[in-house]
């Protein structure tokens, strides 16, 4: 997946946005739910790599990070209840999905 396919991808979830709230960056975009505003995925290029943070459930998130070499610690966010999927041809589309749609419904409240 690239990032345009993240997006739509995430957009297609019921009552979501994309918002780019940072000034000095017009590449990082945040998804939203539309009612709550909470966050549910952030993309952004560290290092010349695409980061996908999601948020996942802590009991989870270690199995995941374990599994996985694309899906670490989240960068610059709460370790514990947030991964970052570092997106490339290795990365499996369909983990993403899951991942973003977990993320979807544990902000959702």
């Amino acid at each position: 997946m690239n990032k345009l396919e993240i997006i739509e991808y995430c957009l297609i979830l019921p009552n979501t946005y994309d918002d780019y709230p940072f000034e000095d960056d017009s590449t990082s975009v945040v998804l939203k739910h539309s009612k709550n505003k909470k966050w549910f995925a952030l993309i952004m290029e560290v290092h010349n790599e695409l980061y996908l943070n999601v948020k996942t459930d802590p009991e989870y998130s270690e199995l995941l990070r374990k599994s996985y070499e694309y899906i670490i610690p989240a960068y610059h966010m709460n370790k514990q209840h947030w991964n970052t999927i570092i997106i490339s041809e290795k990365t499996d589309e369909n983990i993403v999905k899951e991942l973003i749609e977990q993320s979807y419904k544990l902000t959702k409240k």
